[in-house]
């Protein structure tokens, strides 16, 4: 049983315990904190164990409270490059047929997050980190498949990332580009022609590589969402 950290008379009196009786139990359970059960006459330590029989055990585990799917921290790290990247464009005064192709990398594996619904625990995580090359070769297909009508400009990812630590954000946040993308900085607009043809390229690589991969989905027996699925 977890120890008491205070008399529970408010519960005997719920159960019907007159007044005389339950200032007894206070007084007995006061002593008893200070001075210890050996110090009580027999007739009294049966008092107390008379009135604790007739209580509810404390529980001494903590109640576990799952955290929703928004709160995990890795699906915070992609939404917030996701609201960065919207800023930005806003910012630019873009061309409204144009669209950055890093927003829908991650509008589409929330999408497929949304859907799947995976732990997003540190072993999730860990294999997540890979869909890092993932994104840097959708780079280079946008790049070969829209080569005419790509426009690039420049976006700051680790200085993005460094603004979230210093405003409090997550400080295990890690950049969005690894190893020897690190410190590119270039940014790939599409037309809006091609948004829909692209998206449904990276939703086919997101789609197979979490389902497949992500060790709490390991036993899901959800099939693939429909093109138009939307949370």
């Amino acid at each position: 049983m977890a120890k008491e950290l205070t008399h529970r008379a408010d519960e005997l009196k719920q159960l019907g315990w007159n007044q005389e009786d339950l200032y007894k139990y206070i007084e007995l359970w006061d002593y008893r904190q200070r001075w210890g059960s050996i110090n009580l006459e027999r007739e009294d330590r049966l008092f107390l164990r008379k009135a604790e029989s007739l209580l509810p055990e404390i529980s001494k585990n903590k109640v576990s409270v799952k955290k929703p799917l928004k709160e995990k921290s890795y699906y915070c790290w992609i939404q917030f490059f996701l609201s960065e990247m919207n800023n930005f464009e806003s910012n630019e005064n873009l061309d409204r047929d144009m669209r950055g192709i890093w927003p829908i990398f991650l509008e589409e594996e929330l999408r497929v997050i949304d859907y799947f619904e995976p732990v997003l625990g540190l072993p999730d995580t860990i294999k997540a980190k890979l869909i890092g090359p993932i994104r840097e070769d959708l780079v280079k297909t946008a790049l070969e498949t829209y080569k005419e009508s790509v426009v690039t400009k420049q976006f700051d990812f680790q200085g993005a990332l460094s603004n979230a630590k210093t405003n409090g954000e997550n400080t295990s946040w890690r950049s969005l580009r690894d190893s020897d993308y690190e410190s590119n900085q270039d940014y790939q607009l599409i037309d809006n022609a091609h948004v829909l043809e692209f998206r449904k390229k990276v939703s086919e690589k997101l789609l197979s590589f979490i389902k497949e991969n992500l060790p709490s989905l390991a036993e899901t027996d959800k099939s693939l969402p429909p093109n138009d699925w939307i949370n």
